[in-house]
C-alpha cells in the first residue's frame, strides 16, 4: 500500500470518530423489518398499580416487551392486542392467549414497599401447560423504575432461553456539540436502550474510543485536551481519572484486558503505529507488534491470552492475532478486501466488524463455529456503520450509523433481523461501546 493511501486510512479513522454534533433526550425506536420467524412470542400485560402513591410514569409492561423484543428471541404482543388486564396468574384466561398463539404471558403489579420504595411482583406463565415458570417480587425507587423492568426483563430472557439477560446494562457514546464559539465534545453513560443519559466527561476538544473496564468501574478514552493525543482511565461513579500515556504522537484505541490489569492500546512513539500492552498498576509497557504497517485498534479475546487488532500490512485493512505475550501474528479474516475494528463475543465465537466495499461500510459478524475459518454474516445495511460492539451475553451489538447527515445508534439482534435505533434530539453520536452485566 502506498504511504498516501495508509496515511488516509488512518486519517479516515480518526475522522470518523470526530465527526460529531450535539445530543438531548434519547428517544427509543423499535424498528422490526422483517423480525425472526422463530421468535417467541409473549405478552406482557400492563402492570396494576397497587400503590397508594400517584403512579410512576413508567410503563415497565412496555420497557419490558420492548427489550424482549429487541433481543430478537421474543415478539411481544402490541398493546393494541391486549384485551384484559390480569393482575395475577388466577385471573389469567390461558383460553384468549392460545387463540392469539402466545407462548407466554407476563403480570404483575406494583405495590408500597418499604423506606420510599416500591414492590413489584410479576409472574411468568407459560400458556400451553397454563403453569406458573417464574414468580418474584423486586425492590424499586420512585423516578427509577425503567431500572426495576431491565431487570425484570433480564429475568425472563434467563428464565426461558438459560442465557443471562443483559438489558440491565450501560452503554457509553461521545457526542459533540461544534459551534464556532464554544464547541463541547462529551462522553455519556445511558441505560443500554439509551434511556437515562448522564454526560460524564466534557470538553472543548475531542474525545474518541471509550472503552469500558470488565467491573463497570472504568471507562478509558482518547483525549485531545492538551493538543495532542492521551489516554485517560476514567472512574464513572467519582468522575477521579488518571492520564495513562501522552507519547509525541498517537495515542490510541485503549481496550481493558479481561481481569481489568492491563490495557491493550495503538502507540507510534516509536515509529509506526504499533500494538503494545500496558500494565495499569505500573504503566509498564510491552510492543507487541513491529510492523511497516498500520497497526492498531486492539481488542482481546475471552481468554487473556491473545489479541485481535487491524492492520493493512497485506495492501489493505483486515484482522489479524497476536499472543497477548507477544509473537507470531496471524491473518484472522479471510472473507472481504477491507475488515477493521474487531470487536469479540464473550465466548469467543463470534466476532463483529466493519466489512467495507466500495465506500459502503456494514457491520458483519464472523461466526467462529460453522466453519474451520469461519463464516460471515452482514447484519446491516449501510453505507456508514461502524464501532460495533457486543452485549455482555452476545445477544445484540451496538454500532453507529449516518442517516443523511446525522449520527444515530443502533442496537441490532445477532442475526441483524431486528434492529433498535436511538435517536436524539439534536444532531449526532458515534462511537458506542456496551458496558459489562452489572452486579445482580
Amino acid at each position: 500500500m502506498q504511504i498516501g493511501k495508509r496515511i488516509h486510512w488512518l486519517s479516515w479513522l480518526l475522522l470518523l470518530a470526530m465527526t460529531l454534533a450535539t445530543t438531548a433526550q434519547a428517544q427509543l425506536v423499535v424498528d422490526i423489518p422483517d423480525g425472526r420467524p422463530s421468535a417467541i412470542p409473549i405478552t406482557v400485560v400492563p402492570f396494576a398499580w397497587e400503590s397508594a402513591g400517584f403512579p410512576d410514569s413508567t410503563d415497565l409492561a412496555e420497557v419490558i416487551s420492548n427489550d424482549l423484543t429487541r433481543s430478537g428471541q421474543f415478539r411481544g404482543l402490541p398493546r393494541n392486542d391486549i384485551f384484559e388486564r390480569p393482575s395475577r396468574g388466577a385471573q389469567i384466561n390461558f383460553a384468549n392467549y392460545r387463540q392469539l398463539k402466545q407462548d407466554y404471558v407476563v403480570v404483575g403489579r406494583v405495590q408500597d414497599g418499604p423506606d420510599n420504595t416500591y414492590r413489584i411482583e410479576f409472574e411468568l406463565h407459560g400458556v400451553l401447560k397454563q403453569d406458573e415458570q417464574l414468580a418474584l417480587a423486586i425492590s424499586g425507587r420512585p423516578g427509577d423504575l425503567r431500572a426495576s423492568a431491565h431487570q425484570i426483563a433480564d429475568l425472563i430472557y434467563e428464565k426461558i432461553l438459560g442465557v443471562r439477560g443483559a438489558f440491565f446494562t450501560r452503554i457509553a457514546y461521545i457526542t459533540a456539540k461544534r459551534q464556532t464559539d464554544n464547541p463541547e465534545y462529551a462522553i455519556w453513560v445511558a441505560d443500554s436502550d439509551g434511556f437515562n443519559p448522564q454526560r460524564i466527561v466534557w470538553n472543548s476538544q475531542p474525545f474518541i474510543s471509550p472503552a469500558w473496564s470488565p467491573d463497570g468501574r472504568y471507562l478509558a478514552y482518547v483525549s485531545f485536551e492538551h493538543g495532542g493525543q492521551s489516554i485517560y482511565m476514567h472512574e464513572v461513579s467519582t468522575g477521579s481519572r488518571r492520564r495513562l500515556t501522552s507519547f509525541k504522537g498517537i495515542n490510541g484505541a485503549p481496550a481493558f484486558s479481561p481481569d481489568g490489569r492491563q490495557m491493550a492500546l495503538t502507540l507510534s512513539k516509536d515509529g509506526n503505529p504499533d500494538i503494545y500492552v500496558m500494565d495499569i498498576a505500573s504503566s509498564r509497557l510491552t510492543r507487541l507488534t513491529n510492523h511497516y504497517s498500520i497497526d492498531t485498534e486492539p481488542t482481546w479475546m475471552p481468554n487473556g491470552q491473545e489479541i485481535l487488532f487491524t492492520s493493512d500490512r497485506a495492501g489493505k485493512p483486515q484482522i489479524y492475532r497476536v499472543p497477548a505475550s507477544g509473537g507470531n501474528t496471524a491473518r484472522v479474516t479471510s472473507v472481504g478486501d477491507y475488515n477493521t475494528r474487531a470487536n469479540v463475543s464473550f465466548d469467543g465465537r463470534k466476532i463483529a466488524m466493519v466489512q467495507g466495499n466500495k465506500n459502503v461500510y456494514r457491520i458483519a459478524v464472523l461466526d467462529r463455529e460453522r466453519s474451520d475459518t469461519g463464516t460471515v454474516r452482514v447484519i446491516t445495511s449501510g453505507p456508514l456503520d461502524e464501532s460495533p460492539s457486543f452485549a455482555p451475553n452476545a445477544s445484540m451489538v451496538l454500532y453507529a450509523a449516518r442517516e443523511g447527515n446525522r449520527g444515530v445508534l443502533y442496537a441490532a439482534s445477532a442475526d441483524g433481523l431486528v434492529k433498535q435505533k436511538l435517536t436524539f434530539g439534536e444532531g449526532d453520536v458515534r462511537e458506542p461501546a456496551w458496558g459489562p452485566f452489572r452486579p445482580r
